[in-house]
Order: C-alpha cells, then structure tokens, then sequence
C-alpha cells in the first residue's frame, strides 16, 4: 500500500513521470494517488525526500539455489530431430561453459530412440527420453504433462525451445504452468557474469529496438528462439547417458486427435538451405529491379531474398522475406541491395558468413555490421558484378 507524506513533497513530479499507470497526479503542490495506481512502488524509488513510503515489507525473493543446468526441449520431425534442436543445443554448451552446469536435452515423441546419440554428440550431456506412441504427432496436453513433470522433479534453472510451431505452442504452457517469464523469438542468449542471469535479447516495439529481458526471480527461465539463429556444435568423441522416462496416457489427451497431416504447398524458395542470398530492399525503387537480383543469385547458385518494405509494397512474394518477421538465414554469402538494415531485417541475416552491402548511403546501419562495403547505387554495382561472374565463366 502507498501513502503519501504531504508534508514533505516539494512538487518535483519525479514520481508523475516515473508512474506508467497514471497513478499519482500532483493536485497544485499536493500529490493525490488516483484509482489507476497499482502499487508497484515506482514512485517510491524516485522520491527523494521520503514522501512516498509503502507500507508492509515486500515478499522475500525464492530459494534458487535448487535451480541447476539449461535443459533443451527436443523437437520430433517425422522420426527426426528438427534442426533448431541441434542449434539449441549448441548455445546451451556455451552458456553450460559460464554457469559451469551440464546440458540436457527432453526428447519427448514415438520411436525416436535412435536419435539419442546425435543428440549428446550435438552437446547433451543428459538425454531424458520419453518414447510412447501417444506421444507422436505432437499434442499440447501429453507433451506438456510429461515435461512439466520432468521440470518439477529436476528443476532446471533454463530451458530452451525452438520457436516453432510446436515450441510457440508448448513454451507458454509451460511457462504458465510454473509462474515464470518467457521471451519469445530471442535472437541473443548471455549470461550476465554478475549475478548468473540468463540475458534474453530480442527485438521490440516493432524491431525498433533491441530489449534485453532478464527473469530475476523466477525459475526456470525461459526462451524460445527461431530456427536459423544459433550456431550447432557436434562433436563424435562426446559422451553422455539417457535417462528412459515414463509417460503414461491421460483421458484428456483424447480430446484433441490428429486426424490428418497436410503439407503446405511449397513456393520453391528454401531460404533457411540456400549457400547464397541476394537481397534487395527499397533502394531498388520498383519491383522490375528485382530481374537482376535473380540473375545475380543464379550465377551463384543462390536465392533471393527480401525487405519487409518490399513485401508490404508487393514488390515480391513474403516466402522470399528475411527479418524476424519473415526467414531467419545463415548463408556463407549475404548480398543486401538497397536495404538499410532495419534491426527486425538484421536479426534474421546477421548470422551470415559473409555479409556484402550495396548502398548509396555511406551512414546505412547495415554497413555497420557488413564484412564488405559497397557504396554506391545497386542499379549500376549489381549489373557489373553479373558482367565480370559471366566473363569468368
């Protein structure tokens, strides 16, 4: 509960602008809470003459110390493991290195024993394999009673999940099911060295800018993260062990059957597989401009990519979109033409091996993170560099 000193407020309105809820208002030099104020103690932290107190001492924080190792959360694909397990898993290994905690993976589907040993040579030092047949295709009700339960009973202090369809369905279960955050479509993963937090970054408000999450006082912490991002690891001398788990079906599991599976009709455009992506963005400055970029993109055996902008306007079809709206890639070769670099298009491409940038302005954020520098308009870069890939041929 607020209460307000009146007598010592000198009418700075620090805590007004520190309230996101309007909560506190100044009535002339008097402050006045208002029925939007939530308590959350804001205006207490600003006021630097004590004329804002709280009454009643805040609850103490949980024990964490029960919370140990970043768990991986395996997806099943037909009798698989789906790419973005694997690349998980890699960015548990570097995070395991600064927590100095172990790596497992939950594999959770029917018939997918085989699968163990690539992942611990992916970088699981524990697989926990749940292996029934009611377990495959996925469902939200099963997979998440099994998990949970594995959560309860080891208490992990991470846990990772693809941001896929089945990842974007299960993680927000699990996180409600145990009261803790969860940040979505992560395109970074820390650790902060001060307190052992896991540090989440993501883009925000529209990909304006880049917010970093932190889940202090709740376990597990959770994220998901979009296939494409991290960078997967294997290693055939590595060694681990499988802990078999039992799962047992639930009469609510039949409410919900899977009757068919029917796959969406490919475009042709595999952006996540291509060696090499021309891009291009508004600085094309029409659709026509995009026959180039597709020239360019066969010589090298490639794809072309694209602009959120350029999607919006019609200019070419969003399977050919790149950005945290669109594909997340990782090429040896990125050649953006005529794109800014927007922070949402930078978290889908920026794990490339090589990024070329063909941009008349020499201040463009994409140049920042760009290996190769082309200033100067694309119109007249791009068909010279078809010429001289076409003479060498």
């Amino acid at each position: 509960m607020i209460n307000l000193l009146t007598e010592k407020c000198i009418a700075c309105s620090l805590c007004v602008k520190a309230c996101l809820f309007d909560g506190i208002r100044l009535d002339g030099k008097i402050p006045v809470l208002t029925d939007h104020c939530t308590g959350c103690g804001a205006c207490v932290e600003v006021c630097k003459v004590g004329a804002i107190v709280s009454e009643g001492s805040p609850a103490p924080p949980p024990d964490l110390g029960f919370y140990r190792d970043i768990w991986v959360i395996v997806e099943q694909q037909e009798q698989g493991v789906h790419p973005v397990s694997f690349e998980l898993l890699g960015k548990a290994r570097e995070l395991a290195a600064v927590r100095n905690c172990d790596v497992a993976a939950v594999l959770v589907g029917s018939a997918v024993g085989d699968c163990t040993a690539a992942l611990i040579h992916g970088g699981a030092d524990v697989v926990y394999l749940a292996d029934a047949s009611f377990l495959y295709p996925y469902r939200t009700c099963p997979h998440e009673r099994t998990i949970s339960g594995l959560l309860e009973e080891h208490k992990p202090e991470i846990v990772l999940i693809g941001a896929t369809c089945m990842g974007r369905d299960l993680a927000p279960r699990l996180a409600n099911r145990f009261k803790t955050g969860l940040t979505a479509d992560c395109t970074g993963l820390m650790i902060d060295e001060q307190d052992g937090c896991l540090l989440q970054t993501r883009p925000a408000f529209g990909g304006n800018i880049m917010a970093t999450i932190v889940t202090a006082h709740h376990r597990p912490q959770m994220a998901t993260v979009r296939p494409g991002v991290m960078q997967a690891v294997h290693s055939d001398d590595r060694t681990g062990k499988v802990v078999k788990v039992e799962a047992k079906p639930d009469s609510v599991d039949d409410l919900v059957r899977v009757l068919q599976t029917v796959a969406k009709p490919g475009s042709g455009v595999q952006l996540e597989k291509a060696p090499v992506i021309v891009s291009g963005g508004r600085g094309l400055q029409g659709p026509d401009n995009f026959k180039m970029l597709y020239e360019l993109a066969e010589l090298l055996d490639g794809q072309v990519g694209a602009s959120r902008a350029v999607v919006d306007m019609g200019w070419i079809e969003h399977a050919h979109q790149v950005g945290q709206t669109g594909k997340t890639v990782k090429p040896r070769l990125y050649i953006a033409c005529g794109i800014s670099g927007a922070i949402q298009h930078l978290a889908g491409m920026q794990q490339a091996d090589v990024i070329v940038a063909i941009n008349r302005d020499p201040y463009a954020p994409i140049l920042k993170i760009a290996h190769v520098s082309l200033i100067g308009d694309a119109h007249k870069i791009v068909p010279e560099l078809i010429a001289q890939l076409k003479a060498k041929q």
